[in-house]
């Protein structure tokens, strides 16, 4: 492009030749030749159009567009934004959030309803002491369906969960022969008793196919010796003279140290005492259970045993907190491996009965050996 494009005056010698001959004058609405800013003849050039100090409106769009190049920004963006009146201006920057109230702590819950839960452990509760006072053979039979029951639940269990096959027909009617030997022949027949339970077990087995044989004969002697040969112990405990005495001072103190381990364990527990196996449990409250247990063990001996002493009391108490609180975490271990929270729903706000005896038949033979050791055999 060359400068005369943009209006540039002619060099010298060239006038004559860029604006025309001189007779001719100047063309018709254009200013007469002058300066070197003169506009040219319309003949030849157009008039630059005026630009706007401000955007066009109306009028041709491609010398809107070129006023807008020459005279405003290059781009749209560049050009200030004037809000409109009655605008409400935004604050750029997000204003930070309103502080939110901490949430509540969650409340402690025992995870059971509580309501159901005592009144089916106090209506067992009476038929224990009406059955344990009135006539012993009564008590024995108490023992035996709870031995029945609780082998129903843990054999079906380990069907439902692991396929075992643990037979129940010699399973039940060896542990309620065994409960009855046991109060009827002492410690000798309740061995044999448990001797001839798992052979029928190994016998009755023989019926089915091989495969699995061998796990399945071993769950069988495993529940026969977890159940109903250690509840034998309590009906060795009756055989006493003062039996009711003794049996009730067992159930008592093992009655007592659940309470305390749940109580103190809910209200002070933070240090957890097996994690793995019951989160629920901790060290609080099995320090909740010694105490508890030992306060109502010194009271018992003292004054329920005759020839006991306070402080027998102590050690029994202690004796019993542990023995229950290894049997709750044994059955523990035993329905985490299933993947089950109970062994039952026979008993609203308790579970099954096995989950009634899980701290129950660990601490009979306990209570039985450190009576014997204390205030004899009877």
């Amino acid at each position: 492009m060359n400068d005369s494009s943009w209006g540039a005056p002619p060099h010298a010698g060239q006038q004559a030749a860029y604006w025309g001959p001189s007779d001719q004058g100047p063309a018709q609405g254009v200013a007469p030749a002058g300066p070197a800013y003169d506009a040219p003849p319309a003949q030849q050039t157009r008039p630059m159009p005026i630009v706007p100090d401000g955007p066009a409106y109306g009028g041709n769009q491609d010398d809107e567009r070129g006023a807008a190049r020459l005279n405003g920004p290059l781009f749209r963006d560049e050009m200030q934004q004037v809000p409109p009146p009655g605008a409400v201006r935004r604050n750029p920057e997000p204003m930070p959030d309103a502080p939110q109230p901490a949430p509540a702590p969650p409340k402690k819950s025992a995870g059971r309803d509580l309501s159901a839960a005592i009144g089916v452990g106090v209506g067992l509760g009476v038929v224990i002491l009406a059955s344990l006072f009135v006539v012993k053979a009564v008590f024995v039979g108490v023992i035996a369906v709870a031995v029945v029951v609780g082998l129903w639940e843990l054999t079906s269990r380990l069907r439902e969960r692991k396929e075992i096959k643990a037979p129940l027909v010699p399973l039940a009617l060896g542990g309620a022969a065994m409960v009855i030997a046991g109060y009827v022949r002492g410690a000798e027949g309740a061995w044999v008793a448990m001797a001839l339970t798992a052979l029928a077990v190994l016998v009755w087995r023989m019926t089915e196919p091989p495969e699995g044989y061998l796990k399945d004969v071993t769950a069988g002697v495993f529940a026969a010796f977890y159940v109903p040969f250690l509840a034998t112990f309590v009906a060795l405990m009756l055989t006493a003279d003062d039996g009711p005495w003794r049996v009730l001072t067992f159930l008592l103190l093992t009655v007592v140290s659940d309470t305390g381990a749940y109580a103190v364990g809910w209200r002070f527990g933070t240090h957890k005492l097996a994690p793995r196996i019951s989160p629920g449990k901790t060290r609080e409250g099995l320090l909740g259970a010694v105490l508890f247990a030992m306060v109502a063990g010194a009271l018992s001996m003292q004054f329920l045993i005759d020839g006991g002493a306070w402080w027998q009391g102590l050690v029994l108490g202690l004796a019993v907190a542990v023995s229950a609180t290894l049997g709750d975490l044994g059955e523990s271990m035993i329905k985490r491996d299933l993947g089950i929270k109970d062994m039952g729903t026979l008993l609203p706000g308790h579970g099954g009965i096995m989950d009634r005896l899980d701290s129950l038949l660990p601490t009979a033979p306990v209570v039985w050996l450190l009576m014997v050791a204390f205030v004899g055999g009877g």
